[in-house]
């Protein structure tokens, strides 16, 4: 087990920055950017400040508490700014994980710097929380122009957060006849193979998500990441490092949401004096606190061990995903409760917030999935 954790005087510093730079720099170009579009300039910025090197690293393996603490931060200011430094990580991850020396020095440094955009490709219109079901099938092809065998990717991606947008997509593909997760082989595509198109979705999410329509498209031994047949590896230990994080955004949305029932509390008459002296009023804030309190510690205890390479990771990834994207629904709907009318108004933090908490309880595995991995871990 991991001993007890706190945030040391650096981290707690770090945060502090991190918050500041969000609303400074960030914001402003989040607030710019157009609804269901990469917001380019916002990516960029992300790699100017360095902050896509700390969720990236070009020498050595990415810290799961760096990852937590970036993701919590910015949430806390700029959930655009958040969302996209986690997509860059996510659909790049496996190169930097996996890939190899050859895919790394082609991509990471302009992933790293915000100047291309990444992707990840794993779900289908038939495989999503299943995502050991999945279709996307690559068919032996003849030898390529510089030798060796090669495949043919042809089917749909659907749900892919940046499709269309992205300059490069690490997709998975069923390379095999094997059932279930066997036989699925990971591939990096960049957005200009031929055969490769892709049309957008209208979604409850200010980032873009779209679907992505494999006619053939071409990919050779060069473009497999890891080992052929090994691709549903690559993509859950992925998922392995991004679920804890996944429950940092949301503490950072839930905390958000507490500091803005705080203040509303405190200052908003009613029935002779502030909402907060009222008991109900002032026991909802209570259990607000209690419950983003513990998925911070959950989120960060989960953090600590995937570092420290201990036991259970995919348990604990799992447990801290499930309670804080179902911590941050229940605060920041009882926010919106305590604010009353005003928080429905477009444009409102909260109206924002309420928006932006509903979807990570589905994507990277519904909270549904969750509860079935920490089951299955239990027995192992």
């Amino acid at each position: 087990m991991t001993t007890p954790f706190a945030l040391d005087r650096t981290q707690h510093t770090w945060c502090a920055e991190l918050r500041d730079l969000a609303a400074r720099r960030l914001r402003p170009l989040a607030e710019k950017g157009e609804p269901g579009h990469v917001n380019r300039p916002l990516v960029a910025a992300l790699g100017e400040l360095g902050l896509l090197a700390r969720a990236l690293p070009v020498e050595g393996p990415a810290r799961a508490m760096d990852l937590c603490l970036l993701r919590l931060s910015l949430a806390q200011e700029c959930t655009e700014a958040e969302t996209a430094l986690a997509l860059q990580g996510l659909g790049a991850h496996p190169v930097a994980r996996s890939g190899t020396p050859d895919q790394r020095a082609r991509w990471l440094p302009d992933v790293v710097a915000g100047r291309a955009v990444a992707a990840f490709a794993l779900s289908e219109p038939g495989a999503g929380s299943d995502a050991a079901a999945l279709e996307l099938l690559a068919e032996p092809a003849g030898p390529g122009p510089r030798g060796g065998g090669g495949w043919r990717l042809t089917g749909e991606k659907c749900w892919i957060s940046n499709a269309p947008e992205a300059d490069v997509y690490t997709v998975f593909a069923r390379t095999g006849q094997a059932p279930g997760a066997a036989g699925v082989t990971a591939f990096l595509v960049p957005a200009d193979r031929p055969g490769l198109s892709g049309r957008p979705l209208e979604m409850l999410s200010p980032h873009p998500v779209g679907t992505l329509a494999f006619d053939a498209v071409p990919v050779g031994p060069d473009d497999v990441v890891g080992e052929v047949g090994g691709g549903f590896r690559v993509a859950m230990t992925t998922l392995d490092l991004f679920r804890p994080s996944v429950g940092a955004f949301a503490v950072g949305m839930a905390r958000a949401a507490l500091d803005a029932a705080l203040l509303h509390a405190s200052e908003r008459q009613a029935f002779g004096g502030p909402l907060k002296d009222l008991q109900a009023v002032s026991h909802q804030l209570a259990e607000m606190a209690t419950r983003t309190e513990a998925a911070a510690l959950l989120v960060l205890a989960a953090a600590s061990a995937y570092d420290a390479g201990e036991p259970g990771v995919a348990r604990r990834s799992a447990m801290a995903k499930l309670f804080a994207t179902e911590t941050a629904q229940y605060v920041v709907d009882a926010a919106v409760q305590i604010h009353g009318a005003r928080a429905l108004r477009r444009g409102h933090l909260l109206e924002h917030l309420y928006r932006e908490v509903r979807a990570p309880r589905v994507y990277e595995g519904a909270s549904e999935v969750q509860r079935t991995i920490i089951a299955r871990e239990l027995y192992r």
